[in-house]
């Protein structure tokens, strides 16, 4: 027979994230800090308005870009937080997650052969959405000396006459790092100068923890136009489940953008799009409420990191750690796996999210802090057994 499979989907790999996750829902007295999903309900008002919605017989297709009323409140918040102006009409799109944004922005504006330069470690999905939109993806290794940041000088040496697009994955899944203005403006400096042009992943801006709030790249002079920009409910509201992202940028590319969407989606669940109003509309207190509560569970893991003298540097961004644990001459995976056998706890290998994430481990903070202090008894154990063993020889 012949083979009925394309080409290139036979040489994606499967998501790295969901390997443990599928192990530990099947071992007793487990504990996983494996998935980046919040440990939070969604808000009640936000539920309630969607619950609202089907009793009202609000069940059928919305227009193809979203309902008119999600798009003014998104353009009413990206301005009071972040300063970005889009016109509703024509600059906001509505999707099924920001995970359909990027794949359908890279779809819009990649050719065969155009480059996409992808700073890793980065959420897996960037990499398969550039080599199925016909992309040549291009990877910037990123250091953890720089904390994870992207500098102007790595972004100078990656670029080729071919590179087209740059994605942003700041704040970072996985290692919770954020570009600051003064990051982001060497940055912007270098895509103007080679005419390159931005996906923005911002679905963790409401998630950060330093003194300077989150930066938007299209906010600085020369970087709307040529930026798209990605964000959803997901993270920042407890809606992981309810599916609802959105991109924003310059009309003439969302356009394309939406034509994709209309073929392949029609458009976005309409219960959620209802609960995204309210989540916009009243919904800060209790954005600002879970960012708290993540805070202190950042700096309760940071502590307990450097009580064990775990090497970690200091995240400010979404909720995840990244130590590092190259001083066991383990892989990430064989550490991974080894903690699950002996202290039943899940992490996630650094490798799932690019080569440059061996000798490091993803550790979400998405949990309450009472299963993340039994998760960390559990690693300092382990940590603990490993060094003696170590020291004995015997590793």
């Amino acid at each position: 027979m012949r083979d009925p499979l394309s080409k290139t989907i036979v040489t994606i790999q499967p998501s790295g994230i969901r390997k443990f996750f599928d192990i530990v829902s099947e071992m007793k007295d487990a504990i996983s800090l494996g998935v980046g999903e919040p440990d939070f309900d969604t808000p009640w008002r936000v539920r309630d308005e969607g619950i609202y919605s089907l009793e009202k017989g609000r069940t059928f297709y919305t227009s193809n870009a979203g309902l008119k009323e999600l798009k003014i409140e998104i353009a009413k918040y990206l301005k009071r937080n972040y300063g970005l102006n889009y016109d509703y009409n024509h600059e906001i799109l509505i999707t099924v997650g920001g995970s359909e944004a990027i794949d359908i922005a890279m779809r819009a504006m990649l050719d065969p052969g155009d480059e996409v330069l992808i700073p890793q470690p980065s959420y897996v999905s960037y990499l398969p959405c550039c080599v199925l939109a016909n992309g040549t993806p291009v990877v910037i290794n990123l250091k953890a000396e720089n904390e994870f940041r992207l500098t102007a000088e790595e972004l100078e040496a990656a670029i080729t006459p071919k590179t087209k697009l740059l994605v942003m994955p700041f704040p970072n899944n996985p290692t919770g790092a954020i570009m600051e203005r003064k990051d982001l403006e060497a940055v912007a400096e270098v895509v103007k100068k080679h005419d390159l042009y931005v996906i923005s992943d911002e679905i963790y801006s409401a998630l950060t923890y330093g003194e300077e709030k989150h930066v938007s790249i299209a906010s600085l002079p020369g970087m709307w136009e040529r930026t798209i920009v990605i964000n959803g409910f997901s993270k920042s509201h407890a809606m992981t489940g309810w599916r609802l992202g959105y991109a924003c940028g310059p009309k003439v590319i969302l356009e394309q953008m939406l034509k994709i969407h209309q073929y392949a989606i029609m458009c976005a669940p309409t219960t959620s799009q209802y609960a995204a109003v309210a989540a916009l509309r009243d919904g800060d207190d209790e954005v600002e409420m879970m960012r708290e509560e993540y805070n202190g569970r950042r700096r309760y893991l940071m502590h307990r990191f450097r009580e064990m003298g775990l090497e970690c540097f200091e995240p400010y961004g979404a909720f995840y750690m990244f130590p590092c644990i190259k001083e066991f001459g383990m892989t990430s995976e064989e550490f991974a796996t080894e903690l699950l056998n002996a202290e039943r706890v899940a992490v996630v290998p650094g490798t799932a999210f690019g080569d440059c994430g061996e000798g490091f481990l993803r550790i979400s903070y998405a949990y309450s802090l009472a299963n993340l202090k039994e998760a960390m008894d559990r690693i300092e154990r382990f940590v603990t057994a490993k060094r003696e063993a170590m020291k004995n020889g015997e590793a």
